[in-house]
């Protein structure tokens, strides 16, 4: 069975015990890294996933929180010895920064690089991220400070889907995008400009029809998580949850 892994749970500022988010989504024929912050190499061995296997990077949006730990990742696996081409999916901004990133770090100078061949994707609801044999997913732009995409994910064996936000103001598209989800894992950072409260993280799971709601990215403050999942509960009326690190949710 196809899982997503939580990598990271917290909102921009980190600590110890919790990375900035980023999850690993595992399948039988390996893995992909949706956005990619923190250790990635370090944090990817430690929930059993070979380096080997990474089959390609979605990035859902390009604020440093989700994407620092993408130069450094990309730098390891191919000291360690990647030649497969890594493919990377995000929407047309992502991909524009992302090319300026890698030439920042002089990717061209790096002996024998392995090729990162950026797939754009539309920005619209449903648009195709990537199909395989095991995924279908899709995206949808979502309303954050930048151009932003959540993503829905099909396991094709299973018939059973998964949503992710990403940061997100409450928003029609991630409604469309979580319509029927058997999990909707939505970012509760703040009621604030570009993102969304835990309470209204739980009005989008019932709007949506979810089955399950998991809060992630949000801020490391162990005396208000409680009262973050009540708060959902009682506007979704169903299972509520506080994503943590290295969780893992199997779909």
């Amino acid at each position: 069975m196809a899982k997503v892994i939580t990598l990271g749970t917290a909102a921009v500022v980190s600590n110890a015990a919790h990375a900035n988010t980023y999850l690993a989504l595992e399948g039988e024929q390996g893995f992909f890294l949706i956005d990619c912050a923190d250790r990635p190499l370090v944090r990817i061995q430690q929930v059993g996933l070979a380096f080997e296997r990474l089959r390609g990077l979605i990035i859902t949006h390009f604020h440093p929180d989700h994407v620092s730990g993408v130069p450094i990742l990309l730098n390891n696996i191919w000291l360690l010895g990647r030649t497969d081409p890594l493919p990377v999916y995000g929407l047309q901004d992502v991909v524009e920064r992302f090319e300026i990133m890698m030439d920042l770090f002089r990717r061209d100078e790096w002996p024998e690089m392995y090729s990162m061949p950026c797939h754009v994707v539309p920005e619209e609801v449903g648009a195709l991220v990537l199909e395989n044999e095991e995924f279908r997913i899709t995206g949808a732009p979502v309303k954050h400070l930048v151009p932003t995409m959540g993503v829905r994910i099909e396991n094709k064996r299973t018939g059973k889907v998964l949503t992710y936000s990403s940061d997100t103001e409450p928003y029609d598209t991630v409604v469309e995008l979580a319509r029927g989800a058997d999990i909707l894992i939505h970012e509760a950072a703040t009621d604030t400009l570009g993102h969304s409260s835990a309470a209204q993280a739980g009005e989008i799971a019932r709007r949506a029809g979810a089955g399950r709601l998991v809060l992630i990215h949000y801020r490391p403050s162990p005396q208000k998580y409680a009262r973050w999942v009540e708060e959902a509960a009682a506007t979704f009326g169903g299972s509520v949850e506080l994503a943590q690190d290295f969780g893992e949710y199997e779909f």
